[in-house]
Parts: C-alpha cells; structure tokens; sequence
C-alpha cells in the first residue's frame, strides 16, 4: 500500500445492528486494513456476547485493534480511548495498513474529527465521595447541589441523569472549575479535515428495529445471560460504563428474580432500539459532515470508500 493511502483513514458510523461490522471487514479484506474499534461498549472485555464485538473467527481474518481490552472495574473514558485510539492509528500506518474506525460512539468519532475537551483526571477520593452521596441522598440532592456550585452546568442536565449529574460535580469539586470552561479548551482532532472519509450507515427504522430484536434474541442464545450473570458476581459500582450496557441491567434484574427472562429481553431490545434512535439524531447535529448511505447502498459505497483512501 503507497505512503498515500496508508495516511487516509475510513470511518465507518451508524446505529446498532446496522451492518457496520460487517462492511468493516469487507473493507479491511479488500484493502489490507486495521479495523480499529470505535463503540465504547466494546472496550470491555466482559461483554464479548451482550456488545456484539466481532468473533475470533472474525479477529483472525484482519488486524483488529481497541476490542475486549478493558476491564468492567474501569471507568473507560473517551479521553483514554483517544490515546489508545493514537497508538493504533499509528499502528496502523507503520504498517503500511488502512485504518477503519467502526462503532456506534458518536463522542469517540467527535473526538477523532473534531477535537476533545481536556478535564483533569478526578482523584478517586474525590469520585468515591461524590458517588457516595449520590446513593445515600439521592440524584435529586445531587442535582440540587450543582445547581448551587454550578448553575451552568445543571442547567443542562436532565434531572434523573446520574452519571452526568456525578461527574458534573466531581469535576467543579476536584478542579474549582466547571465541566462547561474545559469543554471550551479542547485539543485539537486526532484525523484533521481531508486526512478520512466518513460514512454513517442508515437503514431503514423498521428494518433496523427488526433486525436489533434479532439480533438480542441471538446474544440471548449464544450465552450473553450467561456472560452478565458472571459480570454480576463481581459487585461491581452500578455506576460503572460497563454495567449500563444495553440489556445489562435488565438481566440483571431477571437474576435477581424480580423479572422474567421475556420481560428483561423485552426491555433490553427496547433501550437498543431506543439507543438506535438517539443516534441517528445525535449524529445528524454533532456530526453533520459524515456521508448518510442507505444500508442497501453500503456494498456499493465499498468501491467509493476505497477510492477514497488513496491509490493502491
């Protein structure tokens, strides 16, 4: 592969179950590419069946990069990912290899075209205190307090978003400074303008939402309850990334008998489908430049894609 190409990258973004795997590894077979993970799901190396990730079988065909290489216990960040991100990108091009970017993280793909908000790592101290009193007084109180310390910031939020509204309040108690002033001072994007093609896969909604219900019930088959019940037995924070996963919490709840197990896959395929949705809209108004390509009309994008990554 020339110089040329090899400092292209591909980026390949869209709604669960929308294909996006799939046309990676074509892609990478078609061109000696680096398929190079970009949903924040699939860094845990706990969730290999509930996420979806690429099979052995498939990881053997062509360099695969960012899979299963995080433990649940962490609290994996975009800001890590970015550097892990750097590391295989360079990877990549050392070698001479194509670099395929492929996920469903709308933050993950801003920061690599975009740029990214720098925030100080938050002393564990800091993040254990504030997660303490969250579940001892509740994400009402919690809010209330930013709201006190940091109007700007609370304003925003949606009143029941814990997470956010957690981390909101660890970074004005661990920094004196808003999370909205470090968003402002971000660094620069990891792929400047004219270095990537993006594309963003977008079936139609009903064949999507089909083929996401398929697709749980598949994970349900091939182990995934299996594979939560043993993310179950660490006790891990619920706070945690990795325990929020699409139909994480819900077979959880069927462990602990207060569901059936139609009612927790019920409601996981229904928080996927709900995600599906709030990534076509996330991505239209963060992301507006990506290249929207009908799922019938990926298989002859191909060609264009590989086009566009440079002369072979």
């Amino acid at each position: 592969m020339s110089e040329e190409r090899s400092s292209k990258a591909v980026l390949i973004a869209g709604p669960t179950a929308s294909g996006k795997s799939a046309l990676a590894l074509e892609l990478a077979r078609a061109t000696g590419g680096t398929v190079i993970n970009a949903d924040s799901m699939q860094v845990y190396r706990d969730l290999r069946i509930i996420t979806a990730r690429p099979t052995g079988a498939e990881e053997a065909l062509v360099p695969h990069r960012l899979y299963g290489h995080v433990d649940a216990s962490v609290n994996f960040s975009t800001g890590v990912w970015v550097g892990d991100a750097a590391k295989a990108l360079d990877e990549a091009r050392a070698r001479g290899r194509l670099p395929i970017f492929i996920g469903g993280t709308g933050l993950y793909f801003k920061a690599l075209t975009v740029g990214l908000s720098v925030v100080p790592p938050i002393p564990a101290e800091v993040r254990d205190d504030v997660r303490a009193r969250l579940e001892r007084n509740g994400v009402e109180a919690l809010h209330a307090e930013l709201a006190r310390r940091d109007p700007g910031a609370a304003e925003r939020l949606n009143l029941r978003d814990r997470t956010r509204i957690a981390r909101a309040l660890e970074v004005i108690e661990a920094t004196g400074r808003s999370l909205l002033d470090w968003h402002r001072e971000g660094q620069p994007p990891l792929l400047p303008k004219d270095s990537f093609r993006a594309v963003f896969l977008a079936p139609e909604r009903d064949e999507l939402y089909a083929r996401i219900d398929a697709r749980f019930d598949a994970m349900l088959g091939a182990g995934a309850l299996r594979e939560v019940e043993r993310l179950a037995a660490r006790h891990l924070d619920p706070l945690l990334p990795a325990m929020k996963a699409h139909g994480v919490p819900a077979l959880m709840r069927h462990l602990r008998g207060e569901l059936s197990l139609e009612e927790a896959a019920s409601i996981g395929r229904a928080d996927t489908r709900h995600y599906a949705k709030r990534q076509f809209t996330w991505f239209r108004h963060q992301l507006p430049d990506f290249e929207w390509v009908r799922a019938d009309e990926a298989r002859g994008s191909l060609a264009a894609i590989v086009n566009a990554a440079g002369p072979g």
